[in-house]
């Protein structure tokens, strides 16, 4: 049996291995563009079949095919929708021409998938063609960004679902640590008594705007280009064909998806993915900020602050026993820094386009959709692995507390402002308490001071 067949294209004939579902164009994708080493993010591949799926069905409307041709194709769009043809789709993340690479494999793939379910030969493009069949009324102008907002969603919800879940997290540590009072700081310095459980709730407060905001980026993303051909004035595609496709994958996909009012500035500019990638910017920040506070409030933990502990999950070192390193804050970190680098590729990527067409598609899909990843997985083993296993060392906390001139902040009520700073200053010059120096000198009681720094006092709104 041979082992290639035998394609033509536009330049020339080119050997396709026998067995492979793509054919010509991508062939001459995998031998210009091996530049990542990492194929393209199988949700885009995904709604790529959704999108293919939605123009075989508007163009089956117009009796462009036999039925039994016509089944095929819709089977075959079907299983790339589902991710039964992923190993198919083997052309690098990024590339040039604006995401035709990507179009022509997926173009290939579903018309040798038809092929083989009609029993006819792979390459057989006299009965199906990639270019007449499968990219019948279409260009990779209209469908990559459409499949790209599609992906896009589809990831967003994901994401959704781990950012409730670690802010639901955190509401349940809030409850946990309600009671331990410990030293806020500001600047790294001591300033005045909260609580363990008023932070846990400023960290489940942050992750629910990230919440709200991810759950709008739908609106910014529903509608499509879908049917505007090459620069968004229809070019080659019947007027019926144009207002049945958007309305096609809205019922496919179930998303609320509409065509642009104006095709043609929905095909050249790529600013949405910029707002959405700053929504993601959002999020990461927050995660960032977050895994950074816990980190050091476990720090140490015998010569640190101490007063979190996190669950250890692995050695910390091969050369220092005994060592436990937060490394689930670490990672988060990473995923968050990695993700603000996407937001930067995709301000450029989307910022570079020329006139009616922005030819960086790929780098914005790939940054996007992983940075879109990133957060899910970041946000999921936060949550498992760090934030439901947090317990505090309320001993370190009182320690902190009562050894803190901050504590006299919870005093100026009580004592006034300069008396309170002498307090403060009297402790520190003896080595003492704060408590310990308020009873000696008889400035109040130890049952008045105690009551002065329950979590009750200390985080009341204003005064009473």
């Amino acid at each position: 049996m041979a082992e290639f067949r035998i394609e033509e294209d536009l330049l020339g004939t080119v050997e396709v291995p026998v067995a492979a579902l793509y054919g010509v164009h991508t062939q001459r994708a995998l031998e210009n563009f091996p530049l990542s080493g990492r194929r393209v993010h199988s949700g885009l591949t995904h709604a790529y079949g959704a999108v293919k799926l939605a123009c075989v069905r508007s163009n089956r409307e117009l009796d462009c095919w036999s039925d039994d041709v016509a089944d095929a194709l819709e089977q075959a769009c079907q299983e790339m929708m589902d991710g039964a043809l992923d190993e198919h789709i083997v052309v690098d993340a990024l590339q040039g021409g604006a995401g035709t690479s990507m179009n022509m494999n997926v173009n290939e793939v579903l018309a040798n998938r038809a092929l083989q379910i009609l029993g006819k030969d792979l390459g057989d493009y006299a009965a199906i063609s990639p270019l007449e069949d499968v990219n019948r009324h279409q260009s990779t102008n209209d469908t990559y960004p459409t499949a790209l907002k599609v992906a896009a969603i589809v990831g967003l919800r994901a994401l959704e679902v781990e950012v409730v879940g670690l802010l639901e997290a955190f509401q349940r540590q809030e409850k946990a640590m309600a009671e331990v009072v410990k030293v806020g700081r500001t600047q790294l310095q001591d300033a005045v008594l909260t609580t363990l459980g008023r932070g846990m709730s400023a960290y489940a407060e942050a992750f629910s705007r990230d919440r709200w905001r991810i759950y709008k980026c739908e609106e910014r993303l529903r509608t499509v280009n879908l049917g505007g051909t090459a620069i968004g004035t229809g070019l080659g595609a019947p007027r019926k064909y144009i207002f049945k496709a958007t309305d096609t994958l809205r019922q496919i996909t179930g998303m609320g998806l509409a065509r642009a009012e104006n095709l043609q500035e929905a095909t050249q500019n790529m600013d949405v993915f910029v707002e959405v990638s700053g929504i993601l910017k959002a999020c990461a920040s927050n995660l960032l900020k977050c895994a950074t506070d816990l980190r050091l409030l476990s720090s140490g933990p015998d010569a640190g602050l101490g007063e979190l502990k996190l669950p250890a999950r692995q050695a910390g070192s091969s050369i220092m026993p005994g060592k436990v390193n937060p490394v689930i804050p670490e990672a988060v970190s990473q995923a968050a820094m990695l993700v603000a680098s996407y937001d930067q590729a995709i301000f450029q990527a989307a910022s570079a386009g020329n006139l009616e067409l922005n030819p960086f598609g790929p780098l914005i899909a790939d940054a996007l959709l992983n940075g879109i990843d990133l957060l899910k997985n970041a946000c999921s083993i936060f949550r498992r692995h760090c934030v439901e296993g947090l317990e505090a060392d309320a001993a370190v906390c009182e320690r902190h507390v009562h050894g803190s001139t901050a504590t006299v902040t919870a005093l100026v009520d009580a004592i006034g402002y300069k008396q309170a700073q002498a307090v403060a200053e009297e402790a520190a010059k003896k080595g003492l308490s704060v408590r310990e120096v308020v009873v000696a000198e008889g400035v109040m009681t130890a049952e008045i001071f105690d009551a002065l720094v329950t979590s009750e006092a200390v985080t009341r709104l204003g005064s009473k």
